[in-house]
């Protein structure tokens, strides 16, 4: 994959080889699908640039995007990188996200990015400015529905073309946050670093179809399913993540019309996809052009891709096109890839020593164990290595914090020198992430803020998770454990809320009985806290993942109104 050296040089060169190529296919709940060639891209994204122009948005300073999926959001995107300006996707408000939260999140960007403006559509043009204090850095609040449409495309007004490889060009977040309190600033030479390495580790190529249904907000979605396809000149099929949670068939559906080849979903998304979607939805769906479906962002599960292909195999899925990744946004994206073609590598542990002496260990004379997937091996130029509490390198096998190099590491969290200088030592980028290495296979286990201490013993809440998976009635995904400091014990307790699809008390209980019993055969805690939970209790983050301290909360506070466990 050959790429220029900033993002505008890219762009100029994909349009004189070829302006009439699709660049994105939009895709739409209630409209016909929009293709846009990236002559339209370019002459729409510079409506937006002329607009910023206008405004007084100067090359350098960061442009926060509030929007819906559809053009808009394409254009002002690349509309503020034709200007030179650092383009940041905030999530939009909806009725999953706390308003009071939301605004807190919103002031809190203002107030360390420091954007010159901020695009948004018309109906949440009053919110934004109500967010905005004397003092602010905003000096325009840019409106969709006033901005000029461009059919040409006038290169000689792109400020963007006299950035430099070295120059911040986008900010992105940190995987689970709402608003920008650390945002990742990474580099035009950051960017093609990891688009370069990341694109061989997938062996891409020009006649790959790439579908995204994922957040522009996060990591994945953004460079993945947005920026490589539409720098390296592939297809992009991109549809709104809310209209893909309300139907998650029309992923599948999408792949099968457009010849999908790629795509990437977090691990629950696995289990979502097997238990929500129905045969009447996917008639005729054909999955056979798909050579790469991503588990990335969240701990991986040989469980779930098991539950997907069995699911789907009837349509043409194969079971090596289930693929894993680990990634941050820190390292722009991708740190590991698995080898397409290939069935990712998996190991059958001693699930005692992985939980209590933090050693993944062959199981011995019928001792329980469980499986480990690996998430692959670092992509080209990305070096991994495990640090023990002390910072010192552990041995293979051995789990401790994953500490990264790589030649796409962030410039440094944005106007956050502090939190910067905190992320890294001697040189290496410490990831908050526990896991191992085998064989040059990265194996993540979940991540360091987590942990729960009971009586001195670190308990990391996804072990317990994945135990209460083997129960009957618990689907995977769907349940959370978190430490409750006791007074009177002096040490934190486990609580673990699993969520079943029946409302029935006696069966809650039932299934909560089974919980405790087997947490506690299979673990190295006494498990009293259990709550089971009809559907929809567990509260999420706006990337899909268990929103751990929410749901910590939300507990909490129905224990003090009286709803016990």
């Amino acid at each position: 994959m050959e790429l220029k050296t900033t993002f505008a040089e890219q762009l100029k060169a994909l349009h004189s080889g070829t302006p009439e190529r699709a660049a994105v296919i939009l895709q739409f709940s209630a409209r016909e699908d929009l293709s846009l060639t990236y002559r339209q891209l370019l002459a729409g994204a510079g409506a937006y640039a002329r607009t910023l122009e206008r405004e007084g948005i100067r090359p350098g300073e960061v442009v926060v995007l509030i929007l819906q999926h559809g053009e808009d959001l394409v254009y002002s995107f690349w509309g503020a990188i034709l200007q030179g300006a650092i383009p940041s996707i905030m999530p939009f408000l909806t009725e999953k996200l706390s308003p009071e939260r939301y605004r807190a999140d919103l002031s809190t960007l203002i107030s360390v990015a420091k954007p010159a403006a901020i695009v948004t559509y018309p109906e949440f043009e009053t919110e934004v400015r109500a967010a905005l204090q004397k003092g602010d850095s905003v000096r325009s609040v840019v409106v969709t529905n006033r901005i000029e449409s461009q059919s040409e495309v006038d290169f000689a007004s792109w400020k963007g073309l006299r950035r430099k490889p070295e120059d911040i060009v986008l900010l992105q977040h940190s995987s689970g946050t709402t608003g920008l309190q650390k945002g990742v600033a990474l580099s035009h030479h950051a960017v093609f670093n990891q688009l370069n390495s990341y694109g061989k580790s997938l062996l891409l190529a020009e006649n790959d179809v790439i579908v995204s249904w994922l957040p522009l907000y996060h990591d994945m979605g953004l460079i993945a399913g947005f920026l490589m396809p539409i720098l390296a000149g592939i297809p992009l099929v991109l549809m709104s993540p809310f209209d893909w949670v309300r139907a998650p068939y029309k992923l599948l559906q999408s792949v099968s019309k457009y010849h999908g080849t790629l795509t990437w979903l977090p691990n629950f998304a696995y289990n979502f996809c097997a238990q929500k979607i129905r045969d009447r939805h996917i008639e005729g769906v054909d999955l056979a052009s798909l050579r790469g479906v991503i588990n990335c962002s969240e701990p991986v599960r040989w469980e779930s891709h098991v539950a997907f292909y069995e699911r789907f195999k009837s349509y043409g899925l194969r079971f090596e096109v289930l693929q894993t990744s680990y990634a941050m946004a820190e390292n722009v994206f991708g740190v590991t890839q698995s080898k397409l073609g290939s069935i990712p590598v998996v190991e059958e542990i001693d699930r005692e020593a992985f939980m209590g002496e933090r050693v993944a260990k062959s199981p011995f004379d019928g001792r329980p164990s469980m499986k480990m997937m690996s998430s692959g091996q670092p992509i080209e130029n990305t070096k991994v290595k495990v640090l023990d509490e002390k910072g010192n390198e552990v041995p293979e096998r051995v789990i401790g914090e994953l500490a990264l190099q790589s030649d796409c590491m962030l410039t440094g969290y944005f106007n956050r020198p502090d939190a910067t200088e905190k992320a890294f030592r001697d040189g290496w980028y410490l990831t908050g992430d526990y896991g191992y290495v085998s064989n040059g296979e990265v194996f993540v286990s979940g991540r360091k803020k987590d942990m729960i201490i009971v009586g001195g013993k670190n308990i990391y809440p996804q072990d317990l998770e994945s135990l209460t998976y083997e129960v009957p009635g618990v689907h995977a995904g769907r349940s959370v454990a978190f430490g409750m400091f006791d007074e009177a014990q002096g040490t934190e307790e486990v609580v673990i809320i699993a969520e079943v699809d029946s409302e029935d008390a006696e069966e809650h209980q039932k299934i909560a009985d089974a919980i405790r019993l087997h947490v506690t055969k299979n673990s190295a805690i006494a498990l009293r806290y259990v709550k089971v939970v009809g559907p929809k209790w567990i509260l999420k983050t706006s990337s899909g993942k268990t929103a751990r301290s929410a749901n910590k909360e939300k507990f909490l506070r129905e224990l003090q109104e009286g709803e016990g466990v």
